[in-house]
């Protein structure tokens, strides 16, 4: 995995589907002046939608129908977001500061996600 160009690709498209989302929350705040909890959800999608099209087509190649693909891909990113809330709260319940259990949160939720989209979601 770490040292494939795959896994990197995945790394770089989770990077910019991240700063998608941010861009988007922090213009709809800061310039549109619109609710923060709104420009989150959106955000988010925009982010996902930019992860799905890049990952499908510049990081795992697939031929998947998109019927197929697209409520697998959705399934992969909800219990990732599970998990990350989980080990957050873990965390915290161990008297650990919440943001330990982000960054467990993190490294394991991508691995989770690159190899169950990988063998998964795109084949």
């Amino acid at each position: 995995m770490p040292g494939s160009n795959r896994w990197w690709r995945y790394v770089a498209v989770g990077g910019a589907a991240t700063a998608v989302h941010y861009a988007w929350l922090m213009g709809w705040v800061q310039l549109a002046h619109g609710e923060a909890a709104w420009g989150a959800a959106t955000g988010a999608a925009l982010g996902a939608a930019v992860a799905y099209l890049a990952n499908r087509r510049y990081t795992f190649a697939a031929r998947a129908a998109h019927r197929r693909a697209l409520p697998r891909f959705a399934s992969v990113a909800l219990l990732t977001t599970g998990l990350s809330a989980a080990l957050v709260a873990g965390a915290q319940q161990l008297g650990l500061h919440y943001l330990i259990g982000q960054i467990l949160a993190t490294g394991s939720g991508l691995v989770l996600g690159y190899l169950l989209n990988r063998h998964w979601s795109f084949q």
